[in-house]
């Protein structure tokens, strides 16, 4: 799943693309993509594109004077982005293809999403925030307003364990499951810490690692294509995804814990005491 460093190097590398150019086509092609009718998406027809942004994990095209095209990604969803786009119309219910955007002057992108689940979301709308994901979303960590009190403030009271918290939108944006494992490994925390127990010096460490975490993820993802991104981001990675490799800090054997839809990935030497974590929903440290 593209996670917040990705997320804003497409950004980047498609406001570059996009800003100034002239939407001529929106067309959904998979019938589950888009989650709103009005505006309807050929209210973006003939607009100029004013701006590409960052909302979370959320991808936000702004046009001048008209709604914005707001796109979820989710978990298998990326863009392609086509110099001249495809003259073959796209035909419904084949191949990962969601939704099309071509530009005036040819040039364009689709939407695609791999697998059946199919969760990845575009909306035609008339501001961002009319999105209830965004309007649901915590502070951005990238953000100059996010400080140490506002982080510490997140976690104070919070029962839940401390993976958990990292990844709920409503608490920090644009975390997910790879990166809150890439900055608890870093951290040397436990993911099953429960957030409200963390002292004073456990929170400054772990805010110190996460905002590091990002900014190098972002660094290391800028300037790339968008094709490129995918593999960029598990280049980078040191535990998440990682299974059964040698940990990069200290050699032990990296481990997983495994849910009804997803996983995580841990060092027990670095984050656990060297106690491997039974690999069950709701996991405890085994006695």
């Amino acid at each position: 799943m593209p996670e917040l460093p990705e997320v804003e190097a497409l950004v980047e590398w498609l406001g570059s693309r996009l800003a100034g150019r002239t939407v001529e086509r929106v067309l959904p092609v998979a019938v589950s993509v888009l989650k709103t009718y009005d505006p309807p998406p050929s209210a973006l027809e003939g607009r100029t594109v004013a701006a590409v942004r960052r909302h979370g994990k959320f991808l936000d095209i702004a046009t001048h004077g008209g709604p914005h095209l707001v796109v979820h990604l989710a978990r298998a969803g990326w863009l392609r982005w086509h110099e001249q786009v495809p003259a073959t119309p796209p035909r419904p219910g084949k191949g990962p293809l969601a939704l099309r955007v071509r530009l005036a002057d040819g040039a364009g992108f689709d939407l695609t999403e791999a697998g059946t689940r199919k969760r990845l979301a575009a909306y035609c709308v008339h501001a961002a925030s009319d999105v209830p994901g965004i309007a649901r979303l915590g502070p951005d960590p990238l953000d100059p307003g996010f400080t140490p009190d506002v982080f510490a403030g997140l976690l104070r009271g919070e029962r839940r364990q401390i993976k958990g918290v990292l990844r709920d939108q409503s608490v920090v944006a644009g975390i997910g499951n790879a990166y809150s494992d890439e900055i608890l490994h870093a951290a040397r925390m436990s993911p099953f810490k429960l957030a409200a127990s963390l002292t004073d010096a456990e929170t400054a460490a772990l805010y110190e690692v996460l905002g590091t975490t990002l900014r190098e993820a972002v660094e290391r993802a800028r300037g790339h294509a968008a094709a490129e991104l995918k593999t960029e981001k598990k280049s980078g990675l040191r535990v998440h995804g990682r299974t059964g490799e040698p940990c990069p800090v200290c050699g032990d054997t990296i481990r997983e814990v495994s849910f009804s839809d997803s996983s995580l990935q841990y060092c027990p030497t670095c984050q656990t005491g060297g106690k491997p974590l039974a690999d069950r929903r709701l996991s405890r440290l085994l006695k």
